[in-house]
């Protein structure tokens, strides 16, 4: 049977630190209003300048390198993000040509929120299973540093910038498991970004907007309720999983999630203190610091997940 595995992990966090304390000058708060309230600490944010594509290119060469492999047998380049470079072309095309290779399957974009490396995962996932092609550079990124309000508090304390890469793998050996993807529109309206260019000119509102509590209840609900199908379908125990890799929104919700699910926080690997919401870049760079660290090792069952604007969730399960 043809499966699909993760054979490397990368990833990329701008130079830039920006702490709860500089928050302090900026918007009225204080740290340990945030740290109570979201767990987070401090997020990354990018240099001006410096474009998603360039961060997703270093996370790549980082995964690329970890992989061992020649950039010249990747078949495809998929990048999840909301935050692209250019209307057209893609980011995934951009980086290609940072690479310097020519993908002989296409390259393109998927723009799912901070669901979107979860829908990235899940289509290379398809593609190799298919058999329509061996070797996937799946990229999630995000410069969401670029659409906060930073007048907005219950917004610009979340969020930082980074971008995490996996390279996936055809294998005769185990490795995705399963996946599950879904979307409900009905929720759009309680985390939105509806600014656009329309014959040269910016309508809507260009920042985030959030309902906080809408969301928190949403994705609470969602992240447990998606692990327990996916486990039943794959046929295996929500005990059985060795870590939980969860988007990165807030403290609370991570609790919240392993509560709902039976499992300590100690399966649960959480970036979000260091990291901040990083969207789409979330769940790879959490997977890729435990990689590095050693706490996911090869042979661990992984559960992935996210839950983003659209309103948009999803899973995978994996044998690492």
């Amino acid at each position: 049977m043809r499966y699909s595995r993760i054979i490397s992990t990368g990833s990329y966090l701008p130079e830039r630190i920006l702490t709860n304390k500089e928050l302090e000058t900026i918007v009225e708060t204080n740290d340990e209003w945030i740290v109570e309230r979201t767990g987070i600490k401090e997020r990354h944010i990018v240099a001006s300048g410096e474009k998603t594509s360039d961060m997703s290119y270093q996370a790549a060469l980082a995964a690329i390198k970890s992989a061992g492999i020649d950039a010249s047998t990747i078949d495809m380049i998929l990048v999840a993000t909301s935050t692209a470079d250019s209307v057209v072309p893609s980011t995934a095309c951009i980086v290609q040509e940072k690479l310097g290779i020519k993908t002989t399957k296409g390259s393109f974009d998927l723009q799912a929120a901070c669901t979107g490396f979860m829908y990235a995962l899940t289509t290379a996932d398809c593609y190799i299973k298919s058999g329509m092609v061996d070797t996937v550079l799946v990229i999630g990124a995000d410069t969401i540093s670029r659409i906060v309000d930073y007048t907005d508090r219950g917004t610009c304390i979340l969020f930082g910038d980074g971008a995490g890469a996996v390279i996936l793998q055809a294998s005769d050996r185990q490795g995705i498991l399963g996946c599950d993807i879904r979307a409900d529109g009905s929720y759009r309206s309680i985390l939105t970004c509806d600014g656009h260019v329309y014959n040269g000119k910016v309508e809507g509102n260009p920042y985030l907007q959030m309902d906080g509590q809408a969301v928190f209840k949403f994705a609470v609900k969602s992240l447990s309720s998606i692990a327990k199908t996916l486990a039943e379908k794959v046929g295996v125990s929500i005990a059985d999983i060795d870590w939980v890799v969860p988007h990165q929104a807030n403290v609370r919700i991570l609790e919240t999630t392993a509560k709902m699910l039976g499992i300590g926080m100690e399966k649960m690997i959480s970036t979000v203190a260091l990291h901040g919401n990083t969207s789409a870049a979330s769940v790879p760079l959490a997977l890729d610091l435990a990689v590095r660290d050693g706490r996911i090792k090869r042979g661990d069952l992984i559960l992935l997940e996210g839950v983003g604007a659209g309103f948009t969730w999803g899973a995978s399960l994996i044998r690492f």
